[in-house]
């Protein structure tokens, strides 16, 4: 998300504008590192290539929070997704499988202790649906850690394996967000990422201008088709815990259409 995005927050006070996820888009941007090839790449798997970056680890960070490692890139995996109303929630190719799951969670102690809170609470946000997936907190050896990342983003994640396994690592920025942020907007901007882990694209793929802000971008079905999820509406969703941005301190729990998207998938 961007700087009014999901990971990139409307008004993170003195940090640049981020773009991709709210919290989670590139604080800084090296878009002239990425070689012509990988763009490419990317762009065949569905996904943008306006303000793609380089994590740490060689990861390309898209759409703001989104890593995609170099493997991926040549996997060519068809996107299938999900449709809710006009703005859509999305699911990749690969699913978490093995249900119903418990996935643990945990975090890393290098991470301001506030972060516990948060976290707790969107698991809380996810196990409240009664879905055939669980979410809980562990000390170590968890399929998801929420770790520390120094990148160019406020926060990142993957989406699960072949094999149908969660995503195993969320990163946060901590700098960016702050040591003692609000419980609920890191909550948000923890589900948010967990939900990469476990398959959702973001909500506003189509035109991420919807909660970005700025020019309209329309990265297109690439070559697979939709699915529409029955009993949802057909305007546009604006508080989506998806949404690919979103305004500083905002808190997003679930709502309807969300609660549709998560009880179709799980």
């Amino acid at each position: 998300m961007k700087l009014t995005s999901f990971l990139l927050m409307t008004g993170i006070a003195a940090l640049p504008v981020l773009s991709g996820c709210s919290e989670k888009e590139a604080v800084v941007n090296k878009q002239e590192d990425i070689s012509a090839e990988a763009l490419t790449q990317i762009r065949q798997l569905g996904f943008s290539i306006a303000n793609v970056s380089r994590d740490e680890d060689g990861s390309y960070i898209v759409e703001g929070d989104i890593a995609l490692s170099p493997a991926e890139l040549s996997a060519h995996n068809p996107v299938q997704l999900l449709r809710v109303g006009q703005d859509e929630q999305y699911r990749t190719t690969n699913l978490v499988t093995g249900l119903p799951r418990v996935i643990t969670i945990s975090i890393a102690s290098q991470l301001p202790a506030s972060y516990v809170a948060g976290l707790d609470e969107a698991i809380a946000r996810y196990n409240a649906q009664g879905l055939q997936l669980t979410f809980q907190r562990v000390a170590s050896g968890a399929a998801i850690s929420i770790v520390r990342g120094n990148g160019s983003y406020l926060a990142s994640a993957g989406f699960p394996t072949s094999a149908g396994a969660p995503f195993n690592e969320v990163k946060v920025n901590s700098r960016a967000i702050g040591n003692t942020p609000a419980t609920a907007y890191l909550a948000t901007i923890l589900a948010h990422e967990i939900g990469h882990c476990i398959g959702f694209r973001h909500t506003d793929y189509m035109d991420r201008s919807y909660s970005c802000g700025g020019s309209t971008a329309n990265e297109g079905a690439s070559t697979v088709g939709a699915v529409l999820i029955p009993g949802t509406p057909s305007s546009a969703d604006p508080s989506s815990w998806m949404l690919a941005c979103i305004g500083s301190g905002q808190s997003r729990p679930f709502n309807a259409n969300d609660r549709t998207a998560l009880s179709y998938l799980y």
